[in-house]
């Protein structure tokens, strides 16, 4: 027995071996970008950078932006994710297909539909009430157009993943459906709404091609992190191009560290 077990063991070495190094290469990969951005600015460039007030309106717009986004993902996403998990209907296999249509469609694709969309009888109709396109309200709406997307993905997994017993007693005790998914299931999607949110956010502060057609990049009106790298790059100006870069860099790793700490932390409770 244990002769066989050392034989199991070392016919997986190679395996597994294939395996790290796969898993090896494409990290080296993303480590070999970060180190590339970071050796070729400096702490002059960054602070250059900050100190721009363009660009300092550029952070606050993106990070303004993608809360609201995240806030507006989730708000739809809890819903529409429960639906998709625990109903069965006519049609959910299209709804569900039509749900996926902004995480595979080009970025441009969907920023030029918003775009045409708010040239309708009903987008003018909007627009005469609230200015959208070129405006900053169209920002949240093409980041909410893509973001809302892999919310509502997360969401219908979370929901998948969770027991529906505690619903049916629930029912059985009296609850009606809406007092048993406010007080039962939601609370134990909780993990799942904080990573759906997150998962917004960071989709949001990297959207650029929606943005760009539909709202333009104009500074200190439309312009968010990804148009300011844009803007830089247009220009020539690579330095301050990749400092910026750098900024959404350090966020997105501290969103992730955020997300993993508070993932532990529900995880132990």
């Amino acid at each position: 027995m244990i002769g066989t077990a050392a034989k199991r063991k070392a016919s997986n070495r190679p395996f597994a071996a294939c395996l790290a190094t796969v898993a090896g290469a494409y990290v080296l990969l993303i480590l070999a970008m970060l180190l590339a951005d970071a050796t070729f600015t400096s702490w002059a460039d960054m602070k250059e950078a900050l100190a721009s007030r363009e660009i300092r309106y550029a952070i606050k717009l993106s990070f303004v932006s993608s809360t609201i986004t995240a806030i507006l993902s989730v708000w739809f996403a809890v819903p529409i994710g429960y639906l998709l998990s625990r109903f069965e209907f006519h049609g959910k296999p299209l709804v569900d297909a039509i749900l996926d249509i902004p995480i595979v469609l080009p970025p441009m694709v969907i920023g030029l539909s918003l775009l045409i969309l708010f040239q309708t009888p009903i987008g003018r109709a909007v627009e005469g009430v609230i200015p959208i396109t070129y405006e900053v309200p169209s920002v949240i709406l093409a980041q909410f157009a893509v973001a809302c997307a892999f919310a509502i993905r997360t969401m219908v997994v979370t929901f998948d993943q969770i027991d529906t017993r505690p619903e049916r007693v629930a029912l059985t005790l009296g609850c009606n459906p809406a007092q048993a998914f406010w007080h039962v299931a939601l609370p134990q999607a909780l993990r799942g709404s904080l990573a759906a949110g997150l998962l917004a956010w960071a989709r949001a502060l990297g959207e650029f091609g929606p943005i760009l057609v539909f709202s333009g990049a104009t500074r200190m009106r439309t312009e968010v992190l990804p148009s300011t790298v844009f803007l830089e790059l247009s220009v020539g100006n690579i330095d301050r191009a990749v400092a910026v870069s750098l900024i959404m860099v350090t966020v997105a790793v501290v969103l992730l560290i955020i997300g993993r700490v508070l993932g532990l932390q529900e995880g132990r409770r």
